[in-house]
């Protein structure tokens, strides 16, 4: 319901300032910034099932050697940071995943002895790659208990982490896992509303919140981010999507004060840009504010008719 109300509101915004012949960042109080630095979201996610990376053109990961490859990927196309989540090479490449019931471990998500030092030889492939000027975010998602995410934790401890992204219901629970880290902690993503983050806020429980605009519309999105600057805390957008929510983040971004980074998909499908009349711009690891009215783009029907959803795999 909440994310209904929410596709709603978004495209009312959008209608009324393409009404007002502004965009949608006027109308939540004008842009702070024009260059929105960004993340490379799900960096080898994609690639680690051969079927989706044939699907986008691109190598599939097979091994570490191809993580260090796929970290000077990111940073001589000029991203200063990525977000990877938890990969596995014991048998065939593999996402680890029990928190979505992908992976062994549901519903109990207790912590897999393999995962740690998976995890680890993981993290330095891509810093080998990628070198000490690139930030690297881990996410974590739902995938353990309070207990099985301390034990990961602190155990990346070392290793400089941007942060460490965990999904809880429970703001004591991340409290006490923030306690117990030197590493910043991100949250956030799959909650709605002020009186879902309000208190994590309260608590203190992360260091960033991660706000998804498609999910609470904008004009929620930006009473949690000043929820989130009464508290001293900055703001990530949740933003996995396509091209039109990129733009929503965008002037989401643009508009608050309290901003961290932006997150954003670097591999899709080749065919991605043909669905919108806009597609947005990154120079050197940055999105340009988009020009023009409402949110910045129309959707092409015609490329989306083209397209048909399918069944997963």
């Amino acid at each position: 319901m909440r994310q209904a109300i929410a596709a709603l509101e978004n495209a009312l915004v959008d209608l009324k300032a393409r009404a007002l012949g502004v965009p949608v960042y006027e109308l939540l109080g004008g842009a702070v910034r024009e260059r929105l630095p960004l993340y490379w979201s799900h960096c080898g996610t994609y690639r680690l099932a051969p079927h989706s990376a044939a699907a986008m053109g691109r190598p599939p990961l097979r091994s570490l050697d191809d993580l260090v490859a796929l970290g000077r990927e990111v940073r001589e196309r000029g991203f200063r940071a990525l977000k990877t989540n938890i990969f596995l090479f014991d048998r065939e490449p593999r996402l680890y995943m029990p928190g979505f019931t992908r992976s062994p471990g549901w519903p109990e998500l207790n912590l897999d002895a393999a995962v740690i030092p998976a995890l680890r030889a993981q993290l330095q492939a891509l810093r080998q790659g990628a070198g000490p000027e690139v930030a690297i975010h881990l996410d974590l998602n739902f995938n353990f208990k309070p207990e099985g995410y301390l034990q990961v934790a602190r155990a990346l401890d070392d290793l400089g982490l941007a942060w460490v992204e965990i999904d809880l219901y429970d703001p004591l629970a991340l409290r006490r896992i923030r306690d117990a880290l030197r590493t910043p902690v991100a949250s956030g993503e799959s909650l709605f509303g002020l009186r879902g983050y309000r208190p994590y806020f309260e608590r203190a429980a992360m260091d960033v919140a991660i706000v998804d605009v498609p999910w609470n519309g904008i004009w929620q999105a930006l009473k949690i981010a000043a929820l989130a600057e009464a508290y001293e805390v900055n703001v990530a957008p949740h933003n996995f999507y396509g091209h039109l929510a990129t733009l929503m983040s965008a002037h989401f971004c643009a508009a608050i004060p309290n901003f961290r980074i932006m997150e954003i998909d670097i591999d899709d499908v080749p065919w991605k840009d043909d669905l919108v009349t806009y597609v947005p711009q990154i120079e050197n690891g940055a999105l340009r504010l988009p020009p023009g009215p409402g949110w910045g783009a129309e959707l092409n029907e015609e490329a989306i008719r083209a397209h048909p959803p399918k069944a997963p795999l």
